[in-house]
C-alpha cells in the first residue's frame, strides 16, 4: 500500500500572499513542512503541490518532489485531488503548509489509522492551548460524538452555551490539518465544480463531504500544533522553533 504525503501550496492568498515562501528563523515555511513530511513518510513520498512557478522553483532547490496543478483548484483538497489525476497512491495524506510545528508521529498517526478506517476520511483535532482564543474565526472548532465521528465543524466557537458569557479554551477543540483520503474521496471531491453552501458559509473546505455522504473520522493529535494563518502569527511561531532548535 503507498502512502503518501501532499502539501497544496499557492503563492495567491487574500490574507498572506506568498505565505509559503516566508522565512521562518531563515528557512521557508514550504520546505519546513516539507521536512516534517518526509521524517513521516520518506522524501520519495514527500510531495509539493502548486500552480506557482516560484514555489517549485524553491521546493526543487531543496531537492522535494514537485507536482504542477491547476490554477482553478477552488480549495487545497482540490489541489490534492488534481495530483492524484498524476500521481497513483492508495493513501493521500494531505498536510497544510501553514503548520511548521507539527510533529511527524501525528502524520503516521493520520496515515495509519486511515488504513484502519478505508472508507472514512480521517482528520486530525486537538484541545486549545490557554493562548487561544476559540472566538478566533481563523481556527475551525469542531464538534464530535463518543466515537470521534465528526458532527460539525465551525469558525464559531462551538459547542455554544446559553449560559456562558465568555468562551472558555478547555471546553473547545480545533481541527489540525492533516487529512487521509482514498483516491475514490478525492474524486468524487474534486469533480464537484462548485462549494457546497455550508462549506461557502464556514470557509472549510472538509464540510463538503457532508453533502456527499461521506464520513469523517477526527483523530486526537498532540497539542503543540500552531499555524500560520496571518503575518501576525509569524513571530509567535519563529518563538517556538527557537525554543525547539536550541
Amino acid at each position: 500500500m503507498r502512502i503518501v504525503g501532499v502539501i497544496p501550496a499557492r503563492y495567491k492568498s487574500s490574507r498572506f500572499p506568498g505565505k509559503p515562501l516566508i522565512r521562518l528563523n531563515g528557512i521557508p515555511m514550504i520546505i519546513r513542512v516539507a521536512q516534517i513530511v518526509e521524517k513521516a513518510l520518506g522524501r520519495e513520498n514527500t510531495y509539493v503541490a502548486t500552480d506557482d512557478l516560484q514555489i517549485k522553483n524553491l521546493v526543487e532547490s531543496f531537492g522535494f518532489n514537485v507536482t504542477m496543478t491547476s490554477e482553478d483548484c477552488l480549495t487545497g483538497t482540490d489541489r490534492v485531488y488534481d495530483f492524484s489525476k498524476k500521481v497513483d497512491a492508495d493513501i493521500y495524506v494531505n498536510i497544510q503548509g501553514d503548520e511548521p510545528l507539527l510533529d511527524f508521529n501525528e502524520i503516521v498517526k493520520i496515515a495509519n489509522v486511515k488504513k484502519n478506517n478505508f472508507d472514512f476520511v480521517i482528520n486530525g483535532m486537538c484541545g486549545f492551548t490557554d493562548k487561544e482564543d476559540p472566538n478566533n474565526v481563523n481556527i475551525p472548532k469542531v464538534i464530535v460524538n463518543k466515537s470521534n465521528k465528526l458532527i460539525y465543524m465551525s469558525r464559531l466557537p462551538v459547542p455554544g452555551s446559553k449560559t456562558v458569557d465568555s468562551a472558555d479554551a478547555k471546553d473547545f477543540k480545533k481541527q489540525v490539518c492533516i487529512y487521509a483520503f482514498n483516491k475514490k474521496e478525492l474524486r468524487v471531491f474534486g469533480e464537484q465544480t462548485e462549494k457546497s453552501e455550508i462549506e461557502k458559509h464556514e470557509d472549510i473546505e472538509i464540510l463538503r463531504f457532508f453533502d456527499l455522504n461521506i464520513p469523517i473520522l477526527m483523530v486526537e493529535t498532540k497539542e503543540s500544533s500552531l499555524a500560520v494563518d496571518v503575518i501576525e502569527d509569524v513571530a509567535k511561531v519563529e518563538e517556538v522553533l527557537k525554543k525547539v532548535e536550541n
